[in-house]
């Protein structure tokens, strides 16, 4: 059950974008690859116009829903595809989400998560600033599907960081999780790996974390380091900066003999959080 994760350094021009994304995928297809996970803003990366573009595609104007669906059909391949602009479905004129679907080997639509967590942070780089609520709405579902690889459940960039997220869609079945992300190159150096880890481990589930990896308009600078990594913390594949295609192997027989030897699932127990109360002073 072959995975792949892609990295790209996507730029502001989404035709170019989708061009170098198609040729990654194929480059997946051909090594057998039955899903494969492209990164956060894979087709627009520094845009200013999110809106727009995700206006055009509701309403079968744009040329990113074609692109994908035809893709995954040419190829025989199942496609997280990173996110897109895109407003809630049947309201155009809406805020757009950060939206994550999952197109299967048909060419259609299984599933879509909006991201529920945005990146409403200041950080020490050359933007300083980054304020997703002002171009992106919440999300406000759990999302997880059947895929020829597993179970799989979506999450987006900035969730890792609220792991009740990744506990609730282990809950709900979940086998694999997919990451796409642009972390920035100052929060993915401290804490990207260790929270990919992390979210793996507790879950035990397999991360396909899909990253960005290289300079983008803005101006703006992302970590990369997209990974594989298994149910146990292991990192099966890694790729540090620029274009990637990343391939591991899903090993469901090892996964379900670590979910045994540690029934962590079963072992969570529940509870309330205590009063606080003020220090003694003497």
């Amino acid at each position: 059950m072959s995975l792949a994760v892609i990295q790209m350094v996507s730029q502001a021009d989404v035709p170019a974008n989708l061009s170098s994304a198609r040729r990654l995928l194929e480059r997946a297809a051909a090594s057998g690859a039955r899903l494969a996970v492209l990164p956060e803003n894979f087709a627009a990366m520094g845009r200013r116009d999110l809106a727009a573009l995700g206006r055009a595609e509701a309403l079968g104007e744009g040329p990113i829903l074609p692109w994908l669906k035809r893709t995954a059909r040419d190829l025989g391949l199942w496609i997280v595809a990173g996110t897109i602009p895109l407003p809630p479905d049947g309201q155009p004129e809406a805020k757009t989400h950060a939206c994550s679907l999952l197109i299967d080997d048909q060419g259609e639509r299984v599933a879509r998560y909006d991201k529920l967590h945005l990146f409403d942070v200041d950080v020490a780089d050359n933007r300083g600033r980054y304020r997703e609520s002002d171009d992106y709405a919440h999300g406000s579902r759990v999302v997880v599907a059947d895929t020829p690889v597993g179970r799989l459940g979506l999450t987006v960039c900035y969730d890792l960081r609220f792991p009740e997220l990744y506990s609730a869609l282990r809950a709900a079945g979940a086998e694999l999780i997919s990451a796409p992300a642009a972390f920035t190159a100052v929060t993915g150096a401290a804490h990207w790996e260790v929270l990919v880890r992390a979210r793996a481990i507790e879950t035990q589930c397999y991360l396909l974390s899909a990253g960005q990896g290289g300079v983008h308009p803005g101006p703006r600078e992302t970590h990369g380091q997209s990974m594989i990594v298994d149910p146990w913390g292991r990192i099966l594949a890694e790729q540090a900066r620029g274009e990637a295609v990343l391939w591991a192997e899903r090993d469901a027989a090892e996964q379900a003999a670590i979910r045994q030897r540690m029934p962590v699932a079963s072992h969570r127990r529940f509870f309330t959080a205590a009063e606080p109360r003020p220090l003694a002073v003497e």
